[in-house]
């Protein structure tokens, strides 16, 4: 879809590998108008931006299918209605191609029908009726058209396709390997290889060629090149040896034919994409949960009371919804009438159920559990949280490690140099293998092509950050972009804010004491602290739950000191110290003792009295939660210096550090102090991680080399972050630093076993052992090691979704 930047975003085909992604690039760069490009191989898609889509994207598309790769593109005949001549169709012809996203758009006046050709992720049916609209026409369109069941569909029909084409190959090539193996003698034996192999190769093996010839015009080349060379060269090899065998005889030399390599080569690379493909399926798993988690369908409840069941497409801002026991929210919103336990483990990462009442929010995509409950849309359809969680994660499996750009220069040069060791390995046999070195040489440079992957080096890194941040998701942790993926492991430095990120954030009730433990006077205390407006008072009426309703007389705020109020003819005073001082109020020794020791803690002391004494003391605190003390000190055994920041007092800053285990921490910290601070970190040599929920820690976030943001703060702070903890449990951050260095080194195995097989395959290919051992690489079982090379690197990468 584009945004109001003019992105877009074109689905891709054939792009297997970081070489091919490559190679797309370098193509969109000449392409006018493109203002920004990149393309995201995890994803399947090039990223575009431009002002111009209307005249860019089509020739986008172009381009990319010139380099033999393909868009993914949707043909659809829709009725055109209300034309009346044939301008009308030139017209609607018009206006169709003029809007972004169409690639070709043809109106035929005579059957009242438009062939259009568009791209589903940039617009859809509905978009297009109303631009014919727009000029008086219309469109008859099927109204629940889905852009990413489209796409869906497509990429199960190629998996299809490649599947048969599979085994076609198989089927044809089996027979080929039993003649060429053991039945070379029989009548006509090369001419019944020929025939089996000319599909396999030509048919079932031509994208292979297509691919490498589109290449070529562009002066450059990829796995399909190396693929159609090796396969091409033994191909027309063995056809010269059946049709003049006596070209041989004549120097002495039997006339050996290759079609089973030919072949084979073809079916085992077909067979390894297959295997590939379905790896990499699994390695988008995570994504496919989370789109997964969505209703198609919800209950929408009228102002008549009257219930009906519509597409959760249609789901609009303030409707009433109901939710039975057991269903998925549909959308974001907040709870109207009923309650219930609801399961968000699949949002925050969190097991336990979260009990909603009325005007708690609850969020798309997480189960109801046994109660049945209305709630008012809020946020729908892009604007969920879900539909954020999704798109971040896409656009972090999108996003390429620093370690990638090494790679892509390797990439760039691999095939060209692989074909130059090729072309040196023919000659060398030539010149110094005797009366065989043709033929040895010929099978060497064919083998040398067929072994060599660019693939396993292309799927090395990709592959590990999708998994890698799709684990974290199923986490509970999203991680905005495979850069803050791969530095996470060097932290050796974690700055935390207190404030909502060791503590809760809002004050809570910690300890009450009564006066000889009478609570009498509970509904009064109650009464007086309802009608003030102060967040302490607020966290008192949470705490205490009384039934019964006090009238109030009259009630006054004291600025600074608390409140006194009326009832029952008396006057009553809820606050601190200095106002039952003023006032002439007695304190009992058993309330002050209490207090002191309150205070101590870094607690606030709010008093409860009549016009004579002091009948309560509650203390009030910004509550640690539950998992920080545990969390700092898993912090501190992997060997990190822990830090806390905060804009408090330092008795509370102390006493907060105290009980979570932190021994270096500031107090009465300015916004741009906590900048500073992490930038004097840095340069005493640290990598940098800051965790903080709120605006004023956006400057020490965006200055940190790993930014990491309370997912139940501030917008602004999960903006500027680049990884989030949905359930801001500080304990997910030690296992976000422990999936970063699982990743970096699952990205370590896979670059070095793609080097290592390329290191050792490409020579043992061109012969080396062969003055040895007298060892000649089959080019057959090139061909199987080439494709098992880029499976193993994915299924290596699929370890990292078993990791606990």
């Amino acid at each position: 879809m584009n945004t109001a930047d003019h992105t877009y975003r074109l689905p891709l085909s054939g792009v297997e590998s970081e070489h091919c992604a490559l190679i797309v690039d370098k193509g969109l760069s000449k392409i006018e108008g493109i203002t920004a490009h990149k393309v995201e191989l995890n994803n399947k898609r090039a990223v575009i931006d431009t002002d111009d889509a209307a005249e860019v994207l089509p020739e986008a598309v172009k381009a990319i299918r010139d380099l033999g790769y393909g868009v993914n593109t949707v043909k659809q005949s829709f009725p055109v209605l209300n034309m009346s001549c044939a301008s009308c169709a030139a017209s609607s012809e018009s206006i169709l191609r003029s809007q972004p996203g169409v690639v070709n758009a043809v109106v035929n006046y005579a059957n009242g029908n438009a062939l259009v050709e568009y791209i589903p992720t940039v617009t859809a049916p509905p978009r297009l009726k109303a631009a014919l609209q727009g000029i008086g026409y219309d469109l008859l369109i099927d109204e629940s058209e889905d852009a990413k069941d489209v796409l869906e569909a497509l990429q199960q029909k190629q998996y299809k396709n490649l599947k048969a084409k599979t085994i076609a190959a198989a089927a044809l090539s089996i027979p080929v390997v039993i003649i060429g193996m053991f039945f070379m003698t029989i009548p006509y034996a090369n001419y019944i290889m020929w025939a089996l192999s000319t599909p396999v190769i030509f048919i079932f093996g031509k994208q292979f060629f297509v691919g490498a010839w589109k290449q070529a015009k562009h002066r450059s080349a990829n796995m399909d090149t190396l693929v159609a060379l090796s396969t091409g060269v033994a191909y027309l090899f063995s056809v010269f040896n059946t049709l003049f065998p006596a070209y041989w005889h004549s120097k002495g030399l039997h006339a050996h034919v290759y079609f089973e390599a030919a072949a084979v080569i073809i079916t085992f690379i077909l067979l390894g994409k297959l295997l590939e493909e379905k790896a990499k399926g699994n390695t988008s798993s995570a994504i496919k949960k989370l789109m997964s988690l969505q209703p198609d369908t919800v209950t929408v409840v009228h102002e008549d009371g009257r219930q009906e069941e519509i597409a959760i497409a249609g789901v609009a801002v303030g409707a009433t919804l109901l939710v039975k026991p057991g269903e998925r929210i549909p959308v974001d919103g907040m709870v109207s009438a009923g309650s219930s336990f609801v399961d968000e483990s699949m949002i925050s990462g969190e097991p336990v159920p979260v009990e909603k009442t009325e005007g708690a929010k609850v969020f798309a995509g997480t189960i109801n559990q046994k109660g049945s409950f209305r709630f008012v849309a809020g946020k729908v359809g892009g604007d969920t949280v879900l539909a954020h969680i999704i798109k971040m994660v896409q656009e972090a499996q999108g996003s390429k490690a620093p370690v990638q750009r090494l790679v892509d220069k390797i990439a760039g040069i691999f095939v060209p140099v692989v074909i130059g060791i090729a072309l040196l390995s023919l000659v060398l046999w030539i010149i110094l293998g005797g009366d065989n070195g043709f033929t040895h040489g010929l099978l060497a440079m064919i083998t040398v092509l067929v072994i060599a992957c660019p693939c396993a080096l292309g799927l090395a890194t990709p592959t590990a950050i999708m998994v890698g941040v799709g684990k974290g998701a199923e986490n509970g942790i999203l991680i905005k972009d495979a850069e803050s993926l791969e530095l996470a492991k060097k932290t050796n430095a974690i700055i935390l804010d207190k404030t909502g990120t060791i503590t809760e954030g809002k004050p809570t009730v910690t300890d009450v004491i009564w006066l000889n433990n009478d609570t009498s006077n509970l509904p009064v205390f109650l009464a007086v602290e309802k009608q003030s407006e102060h967040p302490l008072a607020e966290a008192i009426v949470k705490y205490f739950s009384t039934g019964e309703d006090v009238p109030v007389a009259h009630f006054e705020s004291v600025t600074g000191l608390g409140a006194k109020a009326q009832v029952k003819d008396q006057w009553w005073y809820a606050g601190n110290l200095p106002l039952l001082q003023k006032n002439n109020i007695a304190v009992t020794e058993q309330l002050q003792h209490a207090a002191a020791k309150w205070l101590a803690e870094a607690k606030t002391v709010i008093y409860f009295a009549n016009e004579k004494q002091a009948l309560a003391a509650v203390a009030i605190a910004d509550a640690i939660k539950a998992s920080s003390a545990e969390a700092v000190k898993q912090l501190q055994d992997a060997g990190i210096t822990v830090y806390m920041l905060t804009g408090d007092n330092d008795a509370t800053a102390q006493a907060i550090a105290g009980q979570v285990g932190i021994t270096h921490f500031k107090a009465e910290v300015l916004p741009a102090q906590k900048a500073e601070f992490v930038k004097a970190l840095q340069q005493q040599g640290k990598t940098v991680a800051m965790v903080g929920d709120g605006i004023n820690d956006s400057n020490a976030l965006a200055q940190a080399d790993v930014s990491i943001a309370m997912g139940k703060g501030s917008d602004i702070a999960m903006d500027v972050a680049k990884m989030t903890i949905i359930s801001s449990d500080l304990s997910k951050i030690s296992k976000a630093i422990q999936l970063s260095k699982h990743t970096v080194a699952t990205i370590k195995q896979n670059l070095f076993w793609a080097f290592i097989y390329n290191f050792i395959g490409i020579p043992i290919a061109a012969g080396i052992l062969y003055p040895v051992n007298g060892y000649l690489l089959n080019p057959m079982i090139a061909g199987a090691a080439m494709a098992l090379s880029s499976v193993s690197v994915v299924t290596n990468s699929l370890r990292l979704k078993w990791l606990k």
